[in-house]
Protein backbone atom coordinates (compact mmCIF):
# COMPACT_ATOMS: atom_id res chain seq x y z
CA UNK A 1 0.00 0.00 0.00
CA UNK A 2 1.30 3.43 -0.94
CA UNK A 3 2.39 5.89 1.73
CA UNK A 4 0.18 8.57 0.16
CA UNK A 5 -2.49 8.76 -2.50
CA UNK A 6 -0.66 11.64 -4.18
CA UNK A 7 2.71 13.30 -3.99
CA UNK A 8 3.15 16.90 -5.12
CA UNK A 9 6.74 17.98 -5.80
CA UNK A 10 6.99 21.69 -5.04
CA UNK A 11 4.87 24.00 -2.89
CA UNK A 12 4.83 27.13 -5.06
CA UNK A 13 2.33 28.70 -7.43
CA UNK A 14 1.18 25.50 -9.11
CA UNK A 15 2.09 23.02 -6.38
CA UNK A 16 -0.15 24.78 -3.91
CA UNK A 17 -3.09 24.48 -6.28
CA UNK A 18 -2.38 20.82 -6.97
CA UNK A 19 -2.27 20.12 -3.24
CA UNK A 20 -5.44 22.08 -2.45
CA UNK A 21 -7.57 20.45 -5.12
CA UNK A 22 -6.32 16.92 -4.45
CA UNK A 23 -6.82 17.30 -0.70
CA UNK A 24 -10.30 18.76 -1.11
CA UNK A 25 -11.25 15.79 -3.27
CA UNK A 26 -10.30 13.48 -0.40
CA UNK A 27 -6.80 12.26 -1.33
CA UNK A 28 -4.06 11.95 1.26
CA UNK A 29 -1.38 14.24 -0.15
CA UNK A 30 2.32 14.69 0.57
CA UNK A 31 3.94 17.94 -0.57
CA UNK A 32 7.71 17.79 -0.92
CA UNK A 33 9.48 21.16 -0.64
CA UNK A 34 13.20 21.26 -1.30
CA UNK A 35 13.70 24.38 0.83
CA UNK A 36 13.12 25.39 4.41
CA UNK A 37 9.86 26.26 6.13
CA UNK A 38 8.60 29.84 6.03
CA UNK A 39 6.41 30.94 8.94
CA UNK A 40 4.90 34.39 8.23
CA UNK A 41 4.87 35.50 11.86
CA UNK A 42 8.58 34.72 12.10
CA UNK A 43 9.95 35.24 8.62
CA UNK A 44 7.91 38.05 7.04
CA UNK A 45 9.44 41.48 7.45
CA UNK A 46 6.82 43.58 5.69
CA UNK A 47 6.12 45.71 8.75
CA UNK A 48 9.66 47.04 9.11
CA UNK A 49 10.47 50.21 7.08
CA UNK A 50 13.87 50.43 5.36
CA UNK A 51 15.11 53.28 7.54
CA UNK A 52 14.98 50.92 10.51
CA UNK A 53 17.24 48.47 8.69
CA UNK A 54 21.00 48.65 8.53
CA UNK A 55 22.29 50.32 5.35
CA UNK A 56 18.70 51.23 4.42
CA UNK A 57 18.03 47.52 3.85
CA UNK A 58 20.61 47.24 1.06
CA UNK A 59 22.80 44.17 0.61
CA UNK A 60 26.49 44.98 0.61
CA UNK A 61 28.33 44.88 -2.71
CA UNK A 62 30.70 42.28 -1.27
CA UNK A 63 27.82 39.97 -0.35
CA UNK A 64 26.21 40.42 -3.74
CA UNK A 65 29.50 39.48 -5.41
CA UNK A 66 29.89 36.38 -3.22
CA UNK A 67 26.32 35.08 -2.94
CA UNK A 68 23.73 36.94 -5.03
CA UNK A 69 25.47 37.76 -8.29
CA UNK A 70 22.54 36.39 -10.34
CA UNK A 71 19.63 37.02 -7.98
CA UNK A 72 20.37 40.65 -7.20
CA UNK A 73 20.94 42.06 -10.70
CA UNK A 74 17.96 40.06 -11.92
CA UNK A 75 15.49 41.30 -9.31
CA UNK A 76 17.29 44.15 -7.54
CA UNK A 77 13.94 45.79 -6.76
CA UNK A 78 12.97 42.79 -4.64
CA UNK A 79 16.18 41.45 -3.04
CA UNK A 80 17.01 43.30 0.15
CA UNK A 81 19.05 42.67 3.28
CA UNK A 82 15.91 41.85 5.27
CA UNK A 83 14.38 39.42 2.78
CA UNK A 84 17.46 37.86 1.19
CA UNK A 85 16.49 34.58 2.90
CA UNK A 86 13.72 34.33 0.29
CA UNK A 87 16.32 34.04 -2.49
CA UNK A 88 18.92 31.34 -3.14
CA UNK A 89 22.61 31.96 -2.80
CA UNK A 90 24.05 31.56 -6.27
CA UNK A 91 27.32 30.09 -5.05
CA UNK A 92 25.39 27.32 -3.27
CA UNK A 93 23.16 26.59 -6.27
CA UNK A 94 25.40 26.82 -9.35
CA UNK A 95 24.43 26.15 -12.95
CA UNK A 96 26.12 26.53 -16.32
CA UNK A 97 25.35 27.93 -19.74
CA UNK A 98 26.51 26.81 -23.15
CA UNK A 99 29.29 28.89 -24.75
CA UNK A 100 27.99 32.14 -26.15
CA UNK A 101 24.72 32.06 -24.20
CA UNK A 102 23.47 33.63 -20.97
CA UNK A 103 20.70 32.69 -18.57
CA UNK A 104 19.34 34.15 -15.33
CA UNK A 105 17.87 31.48 -13.06
CA UNK A 106 16.15 33.43 -10.27
CA UNK A 107 14.88 31.21 -7.47
CA UNK A 108 13.47 30.93 -3.99
CA UNK A 109 13.70 27.59 -2.19
CA UNK A 110 11.27 27.58 0.73
CA UNK A 111 7.60 27.08 1.50
CA UNK A 112 5.50 28.55 -1.33
CA UNK A 113 8.51 29.17 -3.58
CA UNK A 114 8.42 32.33 -5.64
CA UNK A 115 4.70 32.82 -5.04
CA UNK A 116 5.85 34.90 -2.05
CA UNK A 117 7.96 37.21 -4.23
CA UNK A 118 6.13 37.43 -7.58
CA UNK A 119 4.95 40.74 -9.02
CA UNK A 120 1.31 39.56 -9.18
CA UNK A 121 0.32 40.75 -12.67
CA UNK A 122 -2.47 38.31 -13.51
CA UNK A 123 -3.88 37.77 -16.99
CA UNK A 124 -5.70 35.03 -18.87
CA UNK A 125 -4.45 33.72 -22.17
CA UNK A 126 -6.79 34.54 -25.04
CA UNK A 127 -8.30 32.40 -27.82
CA UNK A 128 -5.55 33.49 -30.21
CA UNK A 129 -2.84 32.14 -27.90
CA UNK A 130 -4.14 28.57 -28.04
CA UNK A 131 -4.55 28.68 -31.83
CA UNK A 132 -1.44 30.51 -33.05
CA UNK A 133 0.92 27.53 -33.25
CA UNK A 134 -1.47 25.61 -35.50
CA UNK A 135 -2.35 28.58 -37.69
CA UNK A 136 1.28 29.65 -38.16
CA UNK A 137 2.83 26.17 -38.31
CA UNK A 138 5.04 26.84 -35.29
CA UNK A 139 6.05 23.95 -32.99
CA UNK A 140 2.96 21.86 -32.14
CA UNK A 141 -0.71 22.64 -31.64
CA UNK A 142 -2.10 23.21 -28.16
CA UNK A 143 -4.39 20.26 -27.34
CA UNK A 144 -6.83 22.63 -25.59
CA UNK A 145 -8.71 25.75 -26.56
CA UNK A 146 -9.91 28.77 -24.64
CA UNK A 147 -13.32 27.28 -23.90
CA UNK A 148 -11.67 24.25 -22.25
CA UNK A 149 -9.78 26.29 -19.69
CA UNK A 150 -12.15 29.27 -19.19
CA UNK A 151 -14.19 27.59 -16.38
CA UNK A 152 -10.96 26.82 -14.53
CA UNK A 153 -9.79 30.40 -14.84
CA UNK A 154 -13.10 31.30 -13.19
CA UNK A 155 -12.47 28.74 -10.46
CA UNK A 156 -9.02 29.93 -9.45
CA UNK A 157 -9.77 33.66 -9.79
CA UNK A 158 -12.68 33.48 -7.34
CA UNK A 159 -10.51 31.78 -4.73
CA UNK A 160 -7.29 33.75 -5.29
CA UNK A 161 -8.74 37.25 -5.44
CA UNK A 162 -7.95 39.20 -8.61
CA UNK A 163 -8.42 42.97 -8.78
CA UNK A 164 -9.27 44.23 -12.24
CA UNK A 165 -11.82 45.70 -14.59
CA UNK A 166 -14.01 43.96 -17.15
CA UNK A 167 -12.70 45.56 -20.33
CA UNK A 168 -14.45 43.46 -23.00
CA UNK A 169 -11.31 42.69 -25.01
CA UNK A 170 -11.41 39.36 -26.89
CA UNK A 171 -7.62 38.92 -26.85
CA UNK A 172 -7.52 39.41 -23.06
CA UNK A 173 -10.65 37.72 -21.69
CA UNK A 174 -12.35 39.18 -18.63
CA UNK A 175 -12.38 37.22 -15.41
CA UNK A 176 -13.97 36.95 -11.98
CA UNK A 177 -12.68 40.24 -10.66
CA UNK A 178 -12.82 42.17 -7.43
CA UNK A 179 -12.70 45.98 -7.81
CA UNK A 180 -9.57 47.13 -9.59
CA UNK A 181 -7.10 49.80 -8.55
CA UNK A 182 -8.20 53.09 -10.08
CA UNK A 183 -6.01 54.73 -12.68
CA UNK A 184 -4.35 57.98 -11.63
CA UNK A 185 -5.60 61.21 -13.20
CA UNK A 186 -2.60 61.29 -15.52
CA UNK A 187 -3.14 57.65 -16.52
CA UNK A 188 -6.76 58.43 -17.40
CA UNK A 189 -5.61 61.26 -19.64
CA UNK A 190 -2.91 59.08 -21.19
CA UNK A 191 -5.56 56.42 -21.84
CA UNK A 192 -7.89 58.93 -23.51
CA UNK A 193 -5.21 60.36 -25.77
CA UNK A 194 -3.65 57.03 -26.78
CA UNK A 195 -6.98 55.35 -27.54
CA UNK A 196 -8.04 58.35 -29.63
CA UNK A 197 -4.81 58.26 -31.64
CA UNK A 198 -4.68 54.45 -31.94
CA UNK A 199 -8.23 53.05 -32.02
CA UNK A 200 -6.98 49.45 -31.91
CA UNK A 201 -5.00 49.96 -28.70
CA UNK A 202 -6.38 49.98 -25.17
CA UNK A 203 -4.98 51.30 -21.90
CA UNK A 204 -6.55 49.44 -18.99
CA UNK A 205 -6.09 48.89 -15.27
CA UNK A 206 -3.43 46.33 -14.47
CA UNK A 207 -5.02 43.11 -13.23
CA UNK A 208 -3.31 42.01 -10.06
CA UNK A 209 -3.72 39.14 -7.58
CA UNK A 210 -4.73 41.38 -4.66
CA UNK A 211 -7.88 41.21 -2.58
CA UNK A 212 -9.93 44.42 -2.63
CA UNK A 213 -13.34 43.05 -1.52
CA UNK A 214 -12.53 40.11 0.74
CA UNK A 215 -14.93 37.16 0.52
CA UNK A 216 -16.02 34.98 3.41
CA UNK A 217 -13.92 32.12 2.05
CA UNK A 218 -10.85 34.34 1.92
CA UNK A 219 -11.55 35.78 5.38
CA UNK A 220 -11.81 32.24 6.78
CA UNK A 221 -8.21 31.68 5.69
CA UNK A 222 -7.06 34.79 7.56
CA UNK A 223 -6.88 36.96 4.46
CA UNK A 224 -7.94 40.61 4.17
CA UNK A 225 -7.93 43.53 1.76
CA UNK A 226 -4.78 45.00 0.25
CA UNK A 227 -3.51 48.05 2.15
CA UNK A 228 -1.57 49.50 -0.82
CA UNK A 229 1.71 49.68 1.08
CA UNK A 230 3.98 48.25 -1.65
CA UNK A 231 5.77 45.93 0.79
CA UNK A 232 4.75 42.83 -1.12
CA UNK A 233 8.21 41.39 -1.74
CA UNK A 234 8.75 41.10 2.00
CA UNK A 235 5.70 38.88 2.46
CA UNK A 236 2.29 40.20 3.46
CA UNK A 237 0.96 39.77 6.98
CA UNK A 238 -2.46 40.86 5.70
CA UNK A 239 -2.32 37.90 3.31
CA UNK A 240 -3.88 40.23 0.77
CA UNK A 241 -1.99 39.12 -2.32
CA UNK A 242 -2.20 35.57 -3.54
CA UNK A 243 0.53 33.13 -2.64
CA UNK A 244 0.34 29.44 -1.86
CA UNK A 245 1.50 30.25 1.68
CA UNK A 246 -1.41 32.69 2.13
CA UNK A 247 -4.11 30.69 0.42
CA UNK A 248 -3.85 27.26 -1.19
CA UNK A 249 -1.61 25.50 1.32
CA UNK A 250 -3.75 26.60 4.30
CA UNK A 251 -6.82 25.45 2.37
CA UNK A 252 -5.17 22.06 1.83
CA UNK A 253 -4.15 21.84 5.48
CA UNK A 254 -7.65 22.43 6.82
CA UNK A 255 -8.88 19.29 5.04
CA UNK A 256 -6.81 17.06 7.32
CA UNK A 257 -5.41 15.32 4.23
CA UNK A 258 -2.24 17.37 3.89
CA UNK A 259 1.35 16.64 4.87
CA UNK A 260 4.36 18.75 3.92
CA UNK A 261 8.01 17.79 4.29
CA UNK A 262 10.66 20.50 3.96
CA UNK A 263 14.32 20.22 2.91
CA UNK A 264 13.36 17.28 0.71
CA UNK A 265 15.24 17.49 -2.60
CA UNK A 266 13.70 15.10 -5.11
CA UNK A 267 16.47 13.33 -6.99
CA UNK A 268 14.40 10.99 -9.13
CA UNK A 269 11.02 9.40 -9.62
CA UNK A 270 10.68 5.68 -9.01
CA UNK A 271 9.15 3.89 -11.97
CA UNK A 272 7.65 0.39 -12.20
CA UNK A 273 7.98 -1.02 -15.71
CA UNK A 274 5.41 -3.79 -15.27
CA UNK A 275 2.56 -1.46 -14.36
CA UNK A 276 3.98 1.51 -16.33
CA UNK A 277 3.43 3.73 -13.31
CA UNK A 278 5.37 6.11 -11.09
CA UNK A 279 5.34 4.42 -7.71
CA UNK A 280 7.26 6.95 -5.63
CA UNK A 281 10.10 9.40 -5.29
CA UNK A 282 13.64 9.28 -4.00
CA UNK A 283 14.71 12.35 -2.01
CA UNK A 284 17.81 13.56 -0.24
CA UNK A 285 17.53 15.64 2.92
CA UNK A 286 19.02 19.08 2.21
CA UNK A 287 20.37 19.34 5.77
CA UNK A 288 21.36 15.79 6.81
CA UNK A 289 22.18 14.40 3.33
CA UNK A 290 20.18 11.28 4.18
CA UNK A 291 18.20 9.62 1.40
CA UNK A 292 14.71 8.19 1.71
CA UNK A 293 11.74 7.28 -0.44
CA UNK A 294 7.99 7.92 -0.41
CA UNK A 295 5.42 5.94 -2.39
CA UNK A 296 2.21 7.15 -4.04
CA UNK A 297 -0.57 6.32 -6.48
CA UNK A 298 -0.35 9.53 -8.52
CA UNK A 299 2.39 12.13 -8.80
CA UNK A 300 2.30 15.83 -9.65
CA UNK A 301 5.51 17.57 -10.67
CA UNK A 302 5.38 21.25 -9.71
CA UNK A 303 9.07 21.92 -9.11
CA UNK A 304 9.37 24.65 -11.83
CA UNK A 305 9.86 24.27 -15.56
CA UNK A 306 13.58 23.65 -15.20
CA UNK A 307 13.58 21.53 -12.06
CA UNK A 308 10.72 19.30 -13.25
CA UNK A 309 12.53 18.64 -16.51
CA UNK A 310 15.74 17.87 -14.65
CA UNK A 311 13.97 15.41 -12.34
CA UNK A 312 12.58 13.58 -15.37
CA UNK A 313 15.99 13.52 -17.05
CA UNK A 314 17.53 12.08 -13.87
CA UNK A 315 14.83 9.38 -13.65
CA UNK A 316 16.31 6.90 -16.09
CA UNK A 317 15.28 3.28 -16.49
CA UNK A 318 15.51 0.44 -18.99
CA UNK A 319 12.27 1.61 -20.54
CA UNK A 320 13.27 5.29 -20.52
CA UNK A 321 17.05 5.53 -20.88
CA UNK A 322 16.85 9.23 -21.80
CA UNK A 323 14.65 10.18 -18.87
CA UNK A 324 11.21 9.27 -17.64
CA UNK A 325 8.28 10.05 -19.96
CA UNK A 326 10.74 11.20 -22.61
CA UNK A 327 10.02 8.94 -25.57
CA UNK A 328 9.41 12.12 -27.59
CA UNK A 329 12.85 13.56 -26.71
CA UNK A 330 11.05 16.80 -25.80
CA UNK A 331 11.83 16.87 -22.07
CA UNK A 332 14.08 19.86 -21.43
CA UNK A 333 13.43 21.37 -24.86
CA UNK A 334 11.48 24.45 -25.99
CA UNK A 335 12.41 26.47 -22.91
CA UNK A 336 10.76 29.88 -23.12
CA UNK A 337 10.55 33.11 -21.13
CA UNK A 338 9.16 36.50 -21.98
CA UNK A 339 11.44 39.04 -23.58
CA UNK A 340 11.76 42.68 -22.55
CA UNK A 341 14.10 45.57 -23.17
CA UNK A 342 11.90 47.99 -25.08
CA UNK A 343 10.14 50.89 -23.44
CA UNK A 344 10.02 54.65 -23.00
CA UNK A 345 9.05 57.35 -20.57
CA UNK A 346 8.12 61.02 -20.74
CA UNK A 347 6.59 63.89 -18.80
CA UNK A 348 2.86 64.56 -19.10
CA UNK A 349 1.61 68.05 -18.30
CA UNK A 350 -1.56 69.34 -16.70
CA UNK A 351 -1.31 67.58 -13.36
CA UNK A 352 1.33 69.62 -11.58
CA UNK A 353 -1.13 70.55 -8.83
CA UNK A 354 -2.05 66.93 -8.07
CA UNK A 355 -0.45 64.06 -6.20
CA UNK A 356 -1.42 60.56 -5.07
CA UNK A 357 -1.95 58.78 -1.77
CA UNK A 358 -0.87 55.19 -1.19
CA UNK A 359 1.12 52.83 -3.38
CA UNK A 360 -0.94 50.63 -5.69
CA UNK A 361 0.32 47.17 -6.64
CA UNK A 362 -0.36 47.83 -10.32
CA UNK A 363 -0.66 50.70 -12.77
CA UNK A 364 -1.63 50.47 -16.44
CA UNK A 365 -1.56 47.63 -18.93
CA UNK A 366 -1.71 47.94 -22.70
CA UNK A 367 -2.84 44.52 -23.97
CA UNK A 368 -1.43 43.04 -27.13
CA UNK A 369 -2.63 44.77 -30.30
CA UNK A 370 0.05 43.58 -32.75
CA UNK A 371 -1.46 41.05 -35.16
CA UNK A 372 -4.77 41.46 -33.31
CA UNK A 373 -6.11 44.87 -34.34
CA UNK A 374 -3.03 45.94 -36.31
CA UNK A 375 -1.75 43.64 -39.05
CA UNK A 376 1.12 45.59 -40.63
CA UNK A 377 3.87 44.07 -38.49
CA UNK A 378 7.23 42.64 -39.61
CA UNK A 379 6.96 39.94 -36.93
CA UNK A 380 4.44 37.40 -35.67
CA UNK A 381 2.73 37.27 -32.22
CA UNK A 382 3.13 40.37 -30.06
CA UNK A 383 3.65 42.02 -26.69
CA UNK A 384 1.88 43.92 -23.93
CA UNK A 385 3.04 47.04 -22.11
CA UNK A 386 3.14 47.40 -18.34
CA UNK A 387 3.59 50.84 -16.81
CA UNK A 388 2.24 53.75 -14.82
CA UNK A 389 1.95 57.52 -14.57
CA UNK A 390 3.09 58.92 -11.24
CA UNK A 391 4.31 62.21 -9.77
CA UNK A 392 8.08 62.42 -9.88
CA UNK A 393 8.02 63.23 -6.19
CA UNK A 394 6.76 59.72 -5.47
CA UNK A 395 9.17 57.99 -7.81
CA UNK A 396 12.21 58.18 -5.50
CA UNK A 397 15.62 59.60 -6.30
CA UNK A 398 14.20 62.32 -8.54
CA UNK A 399 14.39 65.30 -6.19
CA UNK A 400 17.57 66.78 -4.75
CA UNK A 401 17.84 67.45 -1.05
CA UNK A 402 18.01 65.86 2.37
CA UNK A 403 16.06 65.86 5.64
CA UNK A 404 12.55 67.14 6.30
CA UNK A 405 12.29 69.32 3.19
CA UNK A 406 13.40 66.38 1.04
CA UNK A 407 10.80 64.10 2.63
CA UNK A 408 7.98 66.59 2.25
CA UNK A 409 8.88 67.32 -1.36
CA UNK A 410 8.23 63.71 -2.22
CA UNK A 411 4.64 64.06 -1.13
CA UNK A 412 4.07 67.37 -2.85
CA UNK A 413 2.54 68.04 -6.24
CA UNK A 414 4.81 68.43 -9.23
CA UNK A 415 5.67 66.96 -12.66
CA UNK A 416 4.29 63.56 -13.66
CA UNK A 417 6.09 60.86 -15.63
CA UNK A 418 4.55 58.14 -17.80
CA UNK A 419 6.62 54.96 -18.19
CA UNK A 420 5.78 51.85 -20.23
CA UNK A 421 7.79 48.65 -20.83
CA UNK A 422 7.06 45.82 -23.25
CA UNK A 423 6.78 42.12 -22.40
CA UNK A 424 6.92 40.08 -25.60
CA UNK A 425 6.29 36.50 -26.62
CA UNK A 426 9.21 34.15 -27.21
CA UNK A 427 8.56 31.50 -29.83
CA UNK A 428 9.12 27.85 -28.90
CA UNK A 429 12.37 26.44 -30.24
CA UNK A 430 13.49 22.84 -29.63
CA UNK A 431 17.12 24.00 -29.51
CA UNK A 432 16.45 26.13 -26.43
CA UNK A 433 17.20 23.57 -23.76
CA UNK A 434 17.97 22.73 -20.17
CA UNK A 435 20.07 19.57 -19.85
CA UNK A 436 22.12 17.79 -17.19
CA UNK A 437 25.84 18.38 -16.93
CA UNK A 438 27.63 15.09 -17.68
CA UNK A 439 30.06 15.34 -14.76
CA UNK A 440 29.54 18.37 -12.49
CA UNK A 441 27.37 17.90 -9.40
CA UNK A 442 25.98 20.17 -6.71
CA UNK A 443 26.62 19.61 -3.00
CA UNK A 444 23.75 17.09 -2.86
CA UNK A 445 25.08 15.02 -5.74
CA UNK A 446 22.63 16.20 -8.39
CA UNK A 447 23.85 17.12 -11.89
CA UNK A 448 24.13 20.84 -12.58
CA UNK A 449 21.69 22.39 -15.02
CA UNK A 450 23.14 23.50 -18.33
CA UNK A 451 21.14 26.14 -20.22
CA UNK A 452 21.35 26.69 -23.94
CA UNK A 453 18.77 29.39 -24.63
CA UNK A 454 18.77 32.28 -27.06
CA UNK A 455 16.36 34.62 -28.79
CA UNK A 456 15.41 34.41 -32.43
CA UNK A 457 15.06 37.09 -35.05
CA UNK A 458 11.34 37.44 -34.37
CA UNK A 459 11.98 38.42 -30.75
CA UNK A 460 14.63 40.95 -31.77
CA UNK A 461 12.47 42.60 -34.43
CA UNK A 462 9.47 42.60 -32.10
CA UNK A 463 11.28 44.45 -29.32
CA UNK A 464 12.76 46.98 -31.74
CA UNK A 465 9.27 47.73 -33.03
CA UNK A 466 7.86 47.82 -29.48
CA UNK A 467 10.34 50.56 -28.66
CA UNK A 468 9.11 52.62 -31.61
CA UNK A 469 5.48 52.02 -30.60
CA UNK A 470 6.20 53.17 -27.04
CA UNK A 471 7.61 56.47 -28.25
CA UNK A 472 4.72 56.95 -30.69
CA UNK A 473 2.14 56.51 -27.91
CA UNK A 474 3.93 58.92 -25.60
CA UNK A 475 4.12 61.46 -28.40
CA UNK A 476 0.42 61.01 -29.14
CA UNK A 477 -0.31 61.60 -25.45
CA UNK A 478 1.52 64.94 -25.63
CA UNK A 479 4.43 63.87 -23.44
CA UNK A 480 7.66 65.84 -23.42
CA UNK A 481 11.25 64.95 -22.56
CA UNK A 482 10.63 61.48 -23.94
CA UNK A 483 13.40 59.04 -23.13
CA UNK A 484 13.64 55.83 -25.12
CA UNK A 485 16.50 53.63 -24.02
CA UNK A 486 18.31 51.59 -26.66
CA UNK A 487 16.68 48.19 -26.91
CA UNK A 488 18.88 45.80 -24.93
CA UNK A 489 17.08 42.48 -24.65
CA UNK A 490 16.76 41.03 -21.18
CA UNK A 491 18.61 37.77 -20.66
CA UNK A 492 16.58 34.59 -21.08
CA UNK A 493 15.18 33.65 -17.68
CA UNK A 494 15.36 37.22 -16.39
CA UNK A 495 11.59 37.79 -16.61
CA UNK A 496 11.15 34.71 -14.35
CA UNK A 497 8.42 33.28 -16.60
CA UNK A 498 10.17 30.06 -17.56
CA UNK A 499 7.97 27.67 -19.55
CA UNK A 500 7.81 24.86 -22.04
CA UNK A 501 10.29 22.15 -21.00
CA UNK A 502 7.68 19.34 -21.05
CA UNK A 503 5.11 20.73 -23.42
CA UNK A 504 1.60 19.44 -23.93
CA UNK A 505 0.42 18.40 -27.37
CA UNK A 506 -1.83 16.08 -29.30
CA UNK A 507 0.84 13.60 -30.42
CA UNK A 508 2.97 11.52 -28.05
CA UNK A 509 5.74 11.53 -30.65
CA UNK A 510 6.20 15.30 -30.42
CA UNK A 511 5.06 16.24 -26.90
CA UNK A 512 5.40 15.07 -23.31
CA UNK A 513 1.89 15.74 -21.99
CA UNK A 514 -1.67 15.51 -23.24
CA UNK A 515 -4.32 18.20 -22.84
CA UNK A 516 -4.82 17.31 -19.17
CA UNK A 517 -1.12 17.80 -18.27
CA UNK A 518 -0.90 14.00 -18.05
CA UNK A 519 2.23 12.32 -19.40
CA UNK A 520 1.59 10.47 -22.66
CA UNK A 521 4.02 7.74 -21.59
CA UNK A 522 3.19 7.32 -17.88
CA UNK A 523 -0.50 7.78 -17.08
CA UNK A 524 -0.24 8.54 -13.34
CA UNK A 525 2.31 11.34 -13.86
CA UNK A 526 1.12 14.95 -14.19
CA UNK A 527 3.18 18.12 -14.71
CA UNK A 528 1.36 21.39 -14.11
CA UNK A 529 4.06 24.00 -13.54
CA UNK A 530 5.28 26.14 -16.43
CA UNK A 531 6.79 23.08 -18.12
CA UNK A 532 3.45 22.21 -19.77
CA UNK A 533 3.18 25.43 -21.80
CA UNK A 534 3.14 24.82 -25.56
CA UNK A 535 3.75 28.47 -26.38
CA UNK A 536 4.43 31.44 -24.14
CA UNK A 537 1.89 34.06 -25.28
CA UNK A 538 2.87 37.50 -23.94
CA UNK A 539 0.76 37.60 -20.77
CA UNK A 540 2.19 36.86 -17.34
CA UNK A 541 1.62 33.09 -17.05
CA UNK A 542 1.00 32.37 -13.35
CA UNK A 543 -2.80 32.43 -13.61
CA UNK A 544 -2.58 29.79 -16.34
CA UNK A 545 -0.43 27.58 -14.11
CA UNK A 546 -3.11 27.85 -11.42
CA UNK A 547 -6.00 27.02 -13.76
CA UNK A 548 -4.31 24.09 -15.48
CA UNK A 549 -3.18 22.69 -12.10
CA UNK A 550 -6.70 22.76 -10.68
CA UNK A 551 -8.13 21.19 -13.84
CA UNK A 552 -5.51 18.42 -13.92
CA UNK A 553 -5.99 17.61 -10.23
CA UNK A 554 -9.71 17.01 -10.66
CA UNK A 555 -9.08 14.90 -13.75
CA UNK A 556 -6.51 12.80 -11.89
CA UNK A 557 -8.89 12.16 -8.98
CA UNK A 558 -11.60 11.08 -11.42
CA UNK A 559 -9.18 8.66 -13.11
CA UNK A 560 -8.20 7.20 -9.73
CA UNK A 561 -11.85 6.69 -8.84
CA UNK A 562 -12.40 4.90 -12.15
CA UNK A 563 -9.35 2.70 -11.61
CA UNK A 564 -7.82 4.07 -14.81
CA UNK A 565 -4.54 5.03 -13.16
Amino acid sequence: MADFDAIVVGSGMSGGWSAKELCERGLKVLVLERGNEIVPERDYVDQMPPWEQSNLDRISEDEIARHYYKQFPGVSYAVKESNKHFWVKDDEHPYETSPGTEYDWLRGYHTAGRSIMWSRQTYRLGPQDFEANKIEGIAVDWPVRNEDIAPWYDHVEKFAGIAGNRDGLPQLPDGQFQPGFELTCAEKEFKSRVEAAFPGRNVIQARVAHITAVTEEQRALGRSNCQSRNRCHFGCTFKAYFSSLNATLPAAERTGNYTIVHNAIVQSLQYDGESNRVVGVRVIDAETMETRSYSCRVLFLNASAMASAMILLQSKSTEYPNGLANSSDQVGRNLMDHVSGAGASGLISGFENKTVFGRRPGGIYIPRYANITEHDKPYIRGFGFQGNATPLGNAGGQIAGIGRAFKESHGAAGPWRVSISAFGEQLPNPNNTVTLHPSKRDKWGNPLAVFNVGYGENERIMQAEAGKDAVAMLEAAGCTEISSRPVNLTKPGNRIHEMGSARMGRDAATSVLNGWCQAHDVPNLFITDGAFMTSSACQNPSLSYMAFSARAAHYAVDLLAQGAI
